[in-house]
């Protein structure tokens, strides 16, 4: 059996054998070998291993299995490197002279064998050239044998390099050994979007790598139940709606809307499938989804219908109300403990304990609970009621004075100068948010639910005759320092007269 070793150049587009003849080359060793255009430079891609004659022929054809001469020294890579410089400076002058002639072709690289004695010119072309005019014009120019050689799309791919919508290096460039045919088929059973510009690579043609799971594509697609069939599962008719090849699911749509996703290989066919396929003389295709196929699914919106058709089906206890979600226990106020101090010592507690004690009031625990006020409207903010005669601390040589502010002291002076010329007791006011103030009154009704300003007048008339002529003067006073606020009210008449037949403004 001959024994062989695959060797990569930079233009050629796949893999060519060659024999070891004793060099002991082994993978990524630069070789020099003797090819039909002379000596080249190239890497080996793998070990040396014995072929058979078949498979040999199936790859070289008629060709002679040539020899590697040796393993490349470092001379003859520092000469490699000035020759792929050389070719690099020659593409200018090759695009010159491509232009001048006016061919219809497209240059791609120049190519300067390991001799230094030939160049190859690659160029790209749809059809054939007459470059006959250009050779003589690049032989005068390079100094050199121009060999012309034209290319495909695909293999200019291959040789000038890129990168894919993938975002890897090309197939063509990094490992693929040689171009077979793709159509737009492969793209049409892999279920792909017929858009040009997602399934084409770089070269404009369509991608190589849709050739590589077309087989498994149509394998599955050759054993799975067909788009749109309709399935047997028990929770009723199932529809096909979508495949996933790589890992051979199917995804069902429910008659409740939900979709699942079952593996080929639990599905089994039933006898009607086993008679059709008999008749028809097709495989059989699965069309039913078992129900212990559905118990392994981790889904909690099945695994809730199939307890639903258990309980329809009688196989579970239907489920009564609990107790619990109906009636609902009544929670316990938790009571506020008391500080716990000894009768020893002096704190908050014990002082209220001592001031309940003096006025016969029960202390401690016995006390009872003290409502808390509710907030009326009207009563500016919830004020706290006056503290009862037992409650309120008793004024002492050592109690220090209760400190006032300002504005209040100044009015609760003014109230009791007003006190001792009426003979009353002075009102102590209160300014709360929303009263002016302070100026309103205690108890008065919040802005919007105050009477008119006739029964005002009223009520001060009532209380004039209560309590003296001096108490009336001192009212109306009051109220005559006030500014009156002028009303204007759009009535029947051009007067401004109001709904209530304009009133005079002393009334």
């Amino acid at each position: 059996m001959p024994t062989v070793i695959p060797v990569k150049f930079t233009y050629a587009a796949r893999d060519l054998w060659f024999s070891p003849a004793g060099t002991g080359a082994q993978e990524g060793d630069h070789v020099i070998c003797q090819t039909e255009r002379g000596r080249e430079i190239g890497l080996a891609t793998a070990d040396a291993r014995e072929v058979s004659e078949e498979e040999l022929a199936a790859t070289i054809g008629h060709a002679a299995l040539r020899d590697v001469v040796r393993i490349a020294t470092e001379d003859d890579l520092a000469r490699a490197e000035r020759l792929a410089r050389r070719g690099e400076e020659s593409m200018p002058a090759f695009r010159r002279h491509v232009k001048e002639s006016g061919l219809d072709m497209k240059p791609v690289g120049v190519e300067y064998l390991f001799d230094g004695e030939k160049a190859v010119c690659y160029f790209a072309a749809e059809e054939r050239v007459d470059f006959r005019q250009l050779v003589r014009d690049l032989s005068r120019e390079f100094h050199v044998r121009i060999d012309m050689r034209q290319i495909g799309v695909r293999e200019e791919a291959a040789i000038v390099g890129g990168y894919g919508h993938c975002g890897q290096e090309l197939c063509c460039r990094r490992f693929a050994t040689g171009f077979d045919p793709v159509s737009i088929r492969m793209a049409k059973e892999q279920d792909l979007p017929l858009n040009s510009t997602k399934i084409s690579g770089a070269c404009g043609r369509l991608m190589c790598c849709l050739r590589y799971e077309f087989e498994a594509y149509r394998d599955f697609k050759g054993r799975a139940p067909k788009r749109n069939a309709v399935i047997d599962t028990p929770l009723g008719k199932g529809k096909i709606v979508e495949y996933d090849t790589p890992k051979e699911q199917i995804v069902l749509r429910l008659e409740s809307g939900k979709q699942i996703r079952v593996a080929l290989a639990d599905m089994t066919a039933s006898e009607a499938a086993h008679k059709k396929s008999e008749e028809l003389g097709c495989p059989c295709r699965p069309d039913t989804v078992t129900r212990e196929v559905l118990d392994r699914l981790e889904s909690p919106d099945v695994q809730m219908a199939l307890a639903e058709l258990d309980r329809k089906m009688g196989v579970l206890p239907e489920q009564g109300p609990d107790a619990s979600d109906i009636f609902v226990e009544p929670k316990r106020k938790r009571r506020r403990p008391s500080n716990g101090a000894p009768a020893g010592e002096k704190g908050p507690q014990g002082d209220k304990n001592a001031r309940r004690e003096a006025s016969g009031a029960p202390s401690g625990d016995e006390a009872p609970a003290r409502r808390r006020r509710k907030r009326r409207p009207g009563d500016g903010g919830g004020a706290a009621a006056p503290a009862p005669a037992h409650m309120a601390p008793e004024a002492g040589a050592g109690s220090a004075p209760a400190r006032r502010r300002r504005h209040h002291q100044a009015a609760e002076g003014a109230a009791e100068a007003g006190a001792s010329a009426g003979g009353q007791q002075p009102v102590k006011r209160t300014r709360r948010p929303g009263d002016k103030g302070g100026q309103a009154e205690k108890g008065s009704q919040p802005r919007g639910m105050q009477p008119s300003r006739k029964k005002r007048a009223q009520q001060q008339g009532k209380a004039g005759e209560q309590h003296g002529p001096q108490a009336t003067r001192q009212q109306g006073g009051d109220d005559a320092s006030k500014p009156r606020r002028r009303r204007r009210r759009g009535g029947r008449g051009r007067g401004g007269a109001g709904a209530d037949g304009g009133a005079p403004a002393g009334e």
